[in-house]
């Protein structure tokens, strides 16, 4: 072959195989929309206002709706519509349940079987486990009612999500939403009430912690107190007993926030039983050694 010709013979030869080259396709794109957690969702879980998620003109027409650290607590009569706090535990009665609304991508939600006769409860279960309970609970007996509430809770929380319209609260300074409960539980004057070689352990939001069986939760008053008070560590204080719980309260003025009051519950737990006076002994060990370590207004 002339060697003219040869270098044509190539040059085409070439020109058919970037040809064929050219017509293979890019794969598909199948990553679509990420599944939602609940950090995306929420961003910090300490500063969370989650009466942003509520739309009470929608939800509770009336409702006086109350933002602590944890939670977000609507009350409209005897009805309270709680939304929050957020969880990580597995909870056994915890359901699956057909919610009709639209869902993110990852995000389930689910119904809790227990007290089923007088409240109505969700779970807005997120990408990675974690979850935000959500529950109505009111007198009357009227089931289908409460969960109509409840569901109208799961959209409006699901639509203040999806338009990135979540709140923040904000601690001034001296209160309480500041402080790391752990670091209060941190200290061998509590060995006795946790029990031998517990360690602290916070919650997903950062305003509670347990230590075996002392727990320590820092958020807003929401209910009046009925007990009288005594003095504990230096501060007025409230001790009473809720099923296996003995609990001691103590109160602030919320900086910032007039007609508000902080509050602090510490609790030690009854693991054989009920509540008895030996439990509340140990709880006021517990508020003895840590009320003192409180900033004060």
């Amino acid at each position: 072959m002339y060697p003219r010709a040869k270098s044509l013979a190539v040059a085409m030869f070439c020109a058919l195989l970037t040809a064929a080259c050219s017509t293979t396709q890019a794969a598909p794109d199948h990553t679509g929309p990420s599944p939602l957690t609940a950090s995306a969702a929420l961003g910090d879980f300490g500063s969370v206002d989650y009466c942003s998620l509520l739309n009470v003109a929608e939800v509770a027409p009336g409702a006086v709706a109350v933002p602590t650290f944890e939670t977000c607590l609507a009350t409209r009569g005897t009805q309270k519509v709680q939304l929050g706090p957020l969880a990580f535990d597995s909870d056994p009665n915890i359901k699956p349940y057909p919610y009709l609304g639209s869902v993110p991508e990852g995000v389930a939600i689910q119904q809790s079987m227990f007290n089923d006769r007088s409240a109505c409860t969700r779970a807005i279960t997120f990408a990675d486990g974690n979850r935000l309970d959500l529950s109505v609970t009111d007198t009357g007996s009227d089931q289908a009612t409460r969960c109509g509430v409840a569901d109208a809770a799961v959209g409006s929380a699901l639509a203040a999500v999806t338009a990135n319209k979540v709140g923040r609260l904000t601690f001034p300074d001296r209160s309480w939403g500041r402080v790391a409960p752990c670091v209060l539980l941190d200290s061998h004057d509590l060995d006795a009430a946790a029990g031998p070689g517990s360690k602290p352990t916070t919650s997903l939001s950062g305003h509670s912690c347990i230590r075996g069986k002392v727990s320590v939760k820092l958020t807003v008053e929401t209910t009046e107190p009925q007990s009288p008070p005594e003095i504990l560590g230096g501060r007025p204080a409230r001790v009473r007993t809720a099923g296996a719980f003995c609990l001691v309260d103590t109160t602030q003025p919320a900086p910032g926030v007039p007609g508000r009051r902080e509050l602090a519950e510490i609790s030690v737990v009854e693991t054989a039983g009920t509540a008895n006076d030996a439990t509340c002994a140990l709880a006021r060990t517990a508020a003895t050694s840590i009320l003192p370590r409180l900033p004060t207004p």
